[in-house]
C-alpha cells in the first residue's frame, strides 16, 4: 500500500471511530437524560456532574471544582450556591483558611447520585444484555481506553449492579 492510500485508510478509520463514539454518545447522553428524570426537579445534568465529582472526590474546594468539571469558578460558584440552596451540599468554611469554603455531599445529595446512577446502571444494563458476550468483553476493553485516553477515572466496582463476568 502506497503512503497516499495509508493516509486515506487512516483517515477513514478514525472517521468510523469518531462516527462510532459520537453515535455511542447520543446514546449514552439520552439515558444520562433519562436517568435524571426521577430528580429533574432538583438537579440539572450539570448540577449532577457536580455532585457525582463530589461523591467520588470526597470534600472539594471550589476552584479545584471549577478546573474539574473545566469550567471557570464564576460558574462552580454559581451550580453550588443553587445545590446548597436544595440541601444536596454543605459549605464550610476553612477555619485554617477563612479563604476556603470545602463542600461536600449531604446524605440527600448522596442519595441523589445513588438513585440516578443506579437507574443509569439498569438502562444500560438492559442494553448490554441483548449483545453477545465476545461484543461485551470488546466493549470493556474499548470503553477502557477511550476513558483513560480522556482522563475518567475507573468505576470503583468492576460489576456494580452485580453483573456476571463476561
Amino acid at each position: 500500500m502506497s503512503e497516499g492510500n495509508a493516509d486515506q485508510a487512516n483517515r477513514e478509520d478514525l472517521a468510523a471511530v469518531v462516527a462510532a463514539v459520537l453515535t455511542g454518545s447520543r446514546l449514552l447522553v439520552s439515558i444520562a437524560v433519562r436517568s435524571l428524570g426521577a430528580v429533574e426537579d432538583k438537579v440539572t445534568l450539570p448540577q449532577f456532574r457536580m455532585l457525582v465529582v463530589l461523591a467520588g472526590h470526597g470534600e472539594t474546594k471550589l476552584v479545584t471544582m471549577a478546573e474539574l468539571l473545566n469550567v471557570n469558578p464564576s460558574t462552580a460558584m454559581r451550580m453550588a450556591d443553587r445545590l446548597l440552596a436544595a440541601g444536596l451540599i454543605v459549605r464550610e468554611v476553612n477555619p485554617r483558611d477563612r479563604r476556603e469554603s470545602p463542600m461536600r455531599l449531604t446524605a440527600e445529595g448522596q442519595h441523589i447520585v445513588d438513585q440516578v446512577t443506579a437507574r443509569r446502571g439498569e438502562e444500560i444494563a438492559a442494553i448490554v444484555s441483548r449483545m453477545p458476550p465476545e461484543q461485551c468483553r470488546a466493549l470493556v476493553t474499548a470503553m477502557t481506553a477511550f476513558t483513560e485516553a480522556g482522563g475518567e477515572p475507573p468505576e470503583d466496582a468492576l460489576h456494580p449492579l452485580g453483573w456476571p463476568d463476561i
